[in-house]
């Protein structure tokens, strides 16, 4: 009996699957930032493209993996001295991620060839490259100082016309960058990387 049950509950899963699935590529914009939870350290915004593919699985209520490929991090800023005797130190921090957002949403307007979706989930990011640039600053930093898995939450809505997808997303750190205790410029700051993405994805099928 149980037999029976686990069969025809595996035929049910693997037909309602197969009837609410999509899958295609994507591309997009990303614009990153860095924390800075000092006053005396400014961050930067990093900009930059990215590429990937989905799956989608549901319709009112869905399920989306995805994989991609994007460069993340920014630029940490600070100074100190004023006019001839003033010295800007600086750090740029560049990620190489592929990235693997995993979001739960909810279709909130069905009009047929149009739908407006909300989503949120966690993604996570694994480096694959990493590039620290460094200015003025006597710190030692090393690559092996550095995570590499960076964890997000995101949050997000999306608009489906025909067969293409276009979803807006903020994605916020959970972890930081750096392993430790990161001081810049003398002062112990925030390494999290926060995201906003822009994304345009084709449903081919």
């Amino acid at each position: 009996m149980k037999k029976i049950l686990l069969i025809i509950s595996a035929v049910l899963i693997v037909t309602t699957i197969q009837a609410q699935f999509h899958f295609g590529p994507q591309i997009g914009y990303t614009s990153s930032k860095l924390t800075a939870n000092s006053s005396d350290v400014t961050s930067d915004l990093k900009s930059n493209f990215m590429f990937g593919a989905f799956v989608r699985i549901g319709e009112k209520f869905y399920i989306q993996p995805e994989v991609n490929w994007l460069t993340q991090g920014g630029v940490w800023k600070s100074s100190e001295g004023e006019g001839a005797a003033k010295i800007d130190k600086e750090l740029k921090m560049t990620y190489k991620t592929i990235q693997i957002p995993l979001s739960v949403g909810w279709r909130i307007i069905d009009l047929k060839i149009a739908n407006i979706r909300i989503f949120g989930g966690a993604t996570a990011n694994i480096a694959v490259d990493k590039e620290i640039e460094i200015k003025n600053i006597n710190e030692p930093i090393e690559d092996a100082d550095w995570n590499n898995l960076i964890w997000q939450y995101q949050v997000g809505a999306g608009v489906d016309v025909l067969m293409f997808a276009l979803d807006v997303k903020y994605m916020g750190g959970l972890n930081n960058l750096n392993k430790d205790d990161f001081v810049f410029d003398n002062k112990t700051i925030s390494t999290k990387s926060n995201l906003f993405m822009v994304t345009l994805g084709w449903k081919i099928f």
